[in-house]
């Protein structure tokens, strides 16, 4: 009886030794600094195939840590030895701390068969906990960027607000300048630059706040990235203050496994064509324009765009890139086009393809394989082209060669080109014949005009010509520009946004104004202002052109920072044409 019993008791603690759940926390180290990232392991163990997780994993009061990444992995085996089926679940948590001293993590609960499991609390030490705002001036202004995401994958966009925090509402209008950070492992690019309705509450003490910038920032390798401060400048009468930001840390995951071969670093969904934007026909060893357009939303503006493949019946030169993109709601959106001169070696149907090109699509998790894109051409030899033109087409032709080679003085020949037609058309012809026999007829008035003048200059007394420096001023008064009116005409296309024209408008001015000195390159007319108008003014004009020239080039464009392009502008232009 005895050893029945003996026997019974060994099989129940076999039971109980083999079905069981366990429950633990350990971070990886106990002591950590301000700069440290707190690395938490949950792991969750059930022995037997019974258990039934019937909660997901609790987690304790975290609201002294910033939680800036989270994964967990599950695993499930069979013990060989004792044939029970094992399910393991490991969950990692990165925690930024908050503040410094010590800290108490309190338990993690989960619930299984009806039961609720739990840990142990316990401390960790934090020391010199860096704080969110940097104070840098003495007026007490404060810089804050703030990421809501912090989890992204690679080459995933992320937004970030920069804000300013200050008592005086009146230091809001002195912060000025502002540098987005710039690092190897991020690509930062603008939204806006608008500051928002100062907020006279904020989550920082008796402190107004105000939005100054927001920009997107794309981690470009995998791990934790930390983001660099933006700086920016405090400007008073008396002294100029240059203040910073915090730092942001990002858990960046790697992207998935499984990527196709083709796929590079494109992120985000995107479509790709392939077009001709030659409207002649193709002949061999004439240059035709291949665009590949790669248009959607992502990584646009940072990936790297499909070429077209190499082959031996046609020659490829390095393409003109040419951008239409704009901030989106999950990354830059809109066009990027490859311009390719392409030149046809051989007669007849020629494929001109493209690299495979492939993505990563967030939204979805999966890679997406847009294979390659393919154009077919049909190149003709020069002989089979010009047997294809009718009698009238060589006609115009000739006459379109004549016009654009020989051009009067009198009259722009080369308005009057004509366009082919597709069959045959008289008055096309007569209008040729009827315009080389009216070049011919004012070509022979022009001479006999030339002449009578010649005749009258002969009987004319001459005229003083006066002193040099006189005639040179009459020349410049009579090249003088009413500067004024380009003034009003760079307003209004500033007020409506035509930024591409304003700029051409402004080249247009320079090139004026340089023509009233006889300075024909910016350099020697800096060089002219300097003698003339004293070194101040040549150096503003240097500055001003650099600083066109970077608004002019910038992908998005704040209407306060061209308001103070276009009064500069006014400012300088107003001095150096008096």
């Amino acid at each position: 009886m005895q050893q029945k019993i003996i026997y019974i008791l060994f099989i129940l603690s076999s039971v109980i030794s083999y079905g069981q759940v366990s429950i633990n926390v350990n971070p990886d180290k106990n002591d950590y600094s301000g700069k440290d990232v707190v690395n938490l392991t949950i792991t969750l163990e059930m022995n037997g195939s019974e258990y039934n997780q019937q909660t997901p994993i609790r987690l304790p009061d975290l609201s002294k840590f910033n939680i800036i990444g989270s994964g967990s992995v599950n695993n499930t085996y069979i013990d060989p030895a004792t044939n029970t089926v094992i399910t393991q679940r490991v969950s990692q948590l990165a925690l930024e701390p908050k503040q410094k001293g010590k800290i108490k993590i309190g338990s993690v609960l989960v619930t299984v068969n009806n039961k609720i499991y739990k840990t142990e609390p316990f401390d960790i030490l934090v020391k010199d906990v860096e704080k969110k705002t940097v104070a840098s001036a003495s007026n007490d202004v404060y810089l804050n960027m703030e990421i809501e995401d912090k989890d992204v994958y690679q080459d995933q966009p992320t937004v970030a607000v920069l804000k300013v925090y200050s008592k005086n509402m009146d230091n809001f209008r002195k912060v000025k300048n502002i540098r987005l950070p710039e690092q190897d492992n991020i690509n930062v690019h603008p939204v806006n630059f608008t500051k928002s309705e100062i907020d006279p509450s904020s989550s920082y003490g008796n402190m107004a706040s105000q939005v100054l910038a927001v920009f997107m920032v794309f981690p470009n390798e995998a791990g934790y990235v930390e983001v660099p401060s933006v700086s920016a400048s405090v400007s008073t009468y008396s002294n100029k203050n240059k203040i910073v930001s915090n730092k942001v840390k990002l858990n960046v995951k790697k992207l998935p496994e499984g990527s196709p071969e083709c796929f590079k670093n494109a992120v985000g969904n995107f479509n790709v064509s392939v077009y001709n934007a030659s409207k002649e026909k193709v002949e061999v060893k004439k240059p035709i324009n291949v665009v590949i357009k790669v248009s959607g939303e992502g990584n646009l503006s940072d990936m790297e765009l499909p070429k077209i493949v190499e082959s031996p019946d046609y020659e490829i030169f390095a393409p003109k890139i040419t951008s239409n993109v704009a901030p989106g709601t999950t990354g830059i959106k809109g066009e990027i086009l490859a311009s390719y001169i392409v030149i046809p070696k051989k007669a007849g149907d020629i494929l001109i393809k493209t690299e495979q090109f492939a993505f990563f699509n967030p939204a979805s998790k999966e890679y997406t394989d847009l294979g390659q894109e393919t154009l077919a051409v049909n190149a003709f030899s020069h002989d089979q082209i010009m047997e294809a033109k009718t009698t009238v087409e060589k006609v115009n032709e000739y006459t379109n060669n004549f016009l654009e080679t020989v051009n009067t003085p009198v009259l722009k020949t080369t308005s009057f080109k004509v366009k082919e037609k597709g069959k045959f058309n008289w008055g096309i012809l007569l209008t040729n014949i009827a315009i080389l026999l009216g070049l011919f007829i004012t070509y022979l008035l022009f001479k006999t005009w030339q002449k009578k003048r010649t005749l009258v200059k002969e009987t004319v007394p001459s005229k003083s010509l006066g002193s040099v420096a006189e005639t040179e001023n009459e020349i410049r008064q009579s090249l003088k520009t009413d500067i004024n009116d380009y003034f009003s005409y760079l307003e209004n296309l500033k007020d409506h946004e035509d930024y591409q024209k304003f700029f051409q408008t402004v080249d247009e001015m320079d090139s004026e104004v340089r023509n009233q000195y006889f300075q024909s390159s910016a350099e020697d007319f800096r060089k002219f202002l300097e003698g003339y108008k004293g070194s101040a003014v040549a150096e503003e004009y240097r500055t001003l052109s650099q600083k066109i020239q970077i608004e002019k080039y910038a992908p998005v464009k704040s209407s306060e920072g061209m308001d103070e392009l276009l009064k500069a502008i006014v400012n300088l232009y107003s001095q150096i044409s008096k």
